[in-house]
């Protein structure tokens, strides 16, 4: 049996804390229409992280009122490689090949790693 596709797995279960768009602005220091604009420039990412709920960004996305350094650049190179923000969400806080989530590795400024294995994903 093959694994579940990114776009499958189910992100309430990955994602323990979600963000409204009214409160990702309040940390960030911007209108919510703002942090719209973040998500499509794909600074951010957000995703309906289940059924009944409104689109929200994972909490652990901000770090001191601005994204993680590193997601930026992570999102555009995960986007460029033909990825969906919800496809992005699941990738980023799955357990795969590095020690932990990806995301655990962008707050402990292992960055480099995350996108070498992103970048892998293309081959």
């Amino acid at each position: 049996m093959s694994e579940p596709r990114l776009a499958d797995h189910d992100l309430a279960a990955l994602v323990e804390d979600w963000l409204s768009w009214d409160q990702a602005a309040e940390l960030i220091g911007v209108t919510p229409a703002k942090v719209r604009t973040m998500v499509r420039d794909h600074q951010l990412a957000a995703a309906v992280p289940g059924p009944g709920r409104p689109q929200s960004v994972p909490a652990l996305f901000l770090v001191d009122g601005e994204p993680v350094k590193g997601l930026p650049g992570l999102l555009t190179l995960l986007h460029d490689n033909g990825f969906d923000d919800r496809e992005c969400i699941a990738w980023i806080f799955l357990d795969a090949d590095l020690p932990g989530r990806p995301i655990d590795a962008l707050h402990e400024n292992r960055g480099s790693e995350v996108k070498r294995r992103a970048q892998a994903l293309a081959l």
